[in-house]
This record gives C-alpha cells, sequence and structure tokens, in this order.
C-alpha cells in the first residue's frame, strides 16, 4: 500500500468483496466506545461509499489532509464509475455512484479492517451508502473495532449518515460527522480562506486530533438545557433507515442534531412526523438543528420546526453552522453532549446567541 492523494490505490484487505452478512439483532446494549484522537503520521484511508468523485476536488481535498499531517491513502475503487442499474456502459445523464455496490464496501472494509489506518475518510456523499450496507462483514467490523483500545474514526456527512447509524448501532463505536476531501474540504487549501472556510478547518482538526467543541446557536426555538449523547445526522437519511436493520437506536435519552439541503419545508415537516409516528423522537433530551441549505423559507422552517418539535417539551436550538453549509463544524455523533438553549451559553461559553451545543474532547487512548 503507497501513501499518496487521489489515485486510485488499493487499501490493503481481501482482494474480493467481503462477504455479505445480514446483521441480525443488534448486540447487548453497553457504553458506546469513542474513537481514538489522531496524531501526525497517522494513515488514514479515502473511500468512496456513495457518490462519484471529482478526481481534481478529491486530489485538493487529500492534500489538505495530507497538511494536517496524515498519511493519506486512497480505495481502489473510488475514481469508479457506475450507473444505478444493471452493469453496463455509464450515462453521464443518469446517476452514477463510485462503482458496484459490492466494490464500494470492498474498499470500505479494507479500510477499516487494516490495523494501520487509524481513520476511514470518505470522499463525498450523494447517494448508495445504504446500498453497501448488506454487502459487509459485520463480524469482520466488529472485530476490528474491539483489536484496539479506541476505535479508529470513520468521518463523512450527508449519505454517511446511514454509516453513521450502522456502525454506532452494530459497533458501538462514536463517529465523526463533517466536511469531506471531494467536498468541501477541497476547498479548505486555497490561499487566505474564508472565515467560514477557516472555522470548519479549525473543527475539522479539533475533532480528529482532539479538542472540546463549542457550536453556537442563532436562536432557540424553545428554551432549556439538555444532556446526553448525540445522535442524528442528515434527516432523510435517518427517516430512510427506520424500519430497516441498520436503523438509529431510538432517541430516547440523547440529544438529536439534524439537518439536511434541497428538501422542500413540506417534505421535511413530513419526515418529522414520521419521525414522531414511528416513535423514534419519543424521550428524546433536546433538539440541535444544523443547515438547512436551499430548503425554502427559513421562517417557514422554523414554524415547521416549532410546531412539530415543540410538543417534546425539550430545549430546540437552532441555526449551529453544521450540514451542508458553507460552514461545517465536524461533530462526535456517540460522544457526551451538553445542549444549552438559554442563549447564555453557561459559564463555558458565554454569548449573546440562542445557545450552544458543547461535546467533550475525545480523548480515546489507542
Amino acid at each position: 500500500m503507497k501513501s499518496g492523494g487521489a489515485r486510485a490505490e488499493g487499501v490493503e484487505g481481501p482482494s474480493d468483496a467481503p462477504a455479505a452478512g445480514v446483521p441480525g439483532e443488534r448486540p447487548a446494549p453497553g457504553e458506546t466506545r469513542r474513537y481514538g484522537r489522531l496524531r501526525p503520521g497517522d494513515r488514514v484511508a479515502v473511500v468512496a461509499p456513495s457518490g462519484p468523485a471529482e478526481p481534481a476536488r478529491l486530489e485538493a481535498g487529500c492534500a489538505v489532509l495530507r497538511d494536517l499531517g496524515l498519511d493519506v491513502v486512497v480505495g481502489k475503487h473510488a475514481l469508479d464509475r457506475v450507473n444505478l442499474g444493471a452493469p453496463g456502459a455509464v450515462r453521464d445523464d443518469w446517476h452514477r455512484l463510485a462503482g458496484a455496490d459490492a466494490d464500494r464496501a470492498a474498499d470500505l472494509q479494507a479500510a477499516w479492517c487494516d490495523p494501520r489506518v487509524r481513520a476511514v475518510i470518505c470522499a463525498r456523499g450523494g447517494y448508495g451508502a445504504t446500498r453497501v450496507l448488506d454487502h459487509l462483514d459485520w463480524n469482520a467490523l466488529a472485530a476490528a473495532a474491539e483489536a484496539t483500545a479506541a476505535p479508529k474514526i470513520l468521518h463523512g456527512s450527508s449519505d454517511i449518515t446511514a454509516l453513521h447509524a450502522a456502525f454506532g448501532a452494530r459497533l458501538g463505536v462514536t463517529t465523526a460527522f463533517g466536511p469531506m476531501p471531494a467536498g468541501l474540504i477541497a476547498d479548505l487549501g486555497a490561499p487566505g480562506p474564508d472565515a467560514d472556510l477557516a472555522a470548519t478547518l479549525d473543527g475539522l482538526r479539533t475533532a480528529l486530533f482532539g479538542g472540546p467543541a463549542a457550536l453556537h446557536g442563532t436562536h432557540a426555538l424553545r428554551t432549556a438545557r439538555a444532556e446526553g449523547p448525540l445522535t442524528g445526522g442528515t434527516l432523510s437519511l435517518i427517516t430512510a433507515l427506520l424500519g430497516t436493520p441498520y436503523a438509529p437506536p431510538p432517541a430516547k435519552g440523547r440529544i438529536v442534531f439534524l439537518e439536511d439541503v434541497t428538501e422542500a419545508p413540506y417534505r421535511i415537516d413530513r419526515m418529522l412526523v414520521q419521525l414522531l409516528q414511528s416513535g423514534w423522537l419519543d424521550g428524546a433530551a433536546g433538539v440541535a438543528l444544523g443547515s438547512w441549505e436551499r430548503s425554502g423559507d427559513p421562517a417557514e422552517l422554523d414554524a415547521v420546526f416549532a410546531a412539530r418539535l415543540g410538543p417534546l417539551g425539550v430545549p430546540v436550538l437552532a441555526g449551529l453552522p453544521a450540514g451542508h453549509g458553507r460552514r461545517q463544524a465536524t461533530l462526535e455523533l456517540g460522544a457526551p453532549a451538553v445542549l444549552d438553549a438559554t442563549g447564555t451559553g453557561g459559564d463555558l461559553n458565554p454569548g449573546p446567541d440562542g445557545g450552544v451545543l458543547t461535546l467533550e474532547a475525545p480523548g480515546g487512548v489507542r
């Protein structure tokens, strides 16, 4: 295995696709193990479980990771292209995936099971991660997670929510929800980045290498304070997983983070109703709302969130800089969190804004 940029190199592992494994019942509940922080020189593998990455942007994003002091390798199939249907000639005017389902799964599994790799970073979102889940050998993934004192990092966002949910539920590990190499990370190496990009890079560095995170929201839709493990991700993916073997555990006692992109307010309302009617939100400790890029009138969205989430009787903080926006904070899903939607931010994070979501620093011993 060689290190480098966006070359389609193989992360060492099985040459064939991993055996499909339908996970049966969830393992017995236990304490979630937090991922270990990275150190300069650590090897990270960039894989593409969802949509295809533009080679130039993937290379630019890998360069940013190398500038952070990381040894970057890229999955064997990261630059592959297929359409959604049966194998055949690729049509650019049809939706594309970054390779066949089994091949995308093989890259992901090989990286996670390689003891030399300290983090598995997803190249971009789009669509396709849910199709990978049935092609993973969950026993092998679990064994790799248990082989070290602190698990390695799975990092990505948007469509990668499907992997966050499944890894959290099946493997009992925390994961990192944040910007990706062929996405916003590709812009972080530009000369003189603006304030949003600089904050994104600082947040990524803090989440990967260790340090607390404090995300200030713009306004509280319901004021209160709550504590609990952080769960959630991209709303459309959370709802897509309900009723499947890969659904995230119910949100009882947890702080729920939600965001999405290009979803009309009525569709967001419908998905929230689905979460409510399914019982998934029963007993949630609080709700933290990230960015809702290109999702209609912000005032209409606030009305939807207040109407659907307000009756839960828990703090609801809106306007956190996480999700699909120009500023993308990195959140450790599964980590202990405090949601203060009182507008003061508490003693450690004072501010005149609507409130703050605070996460403890990752500090797993490797």
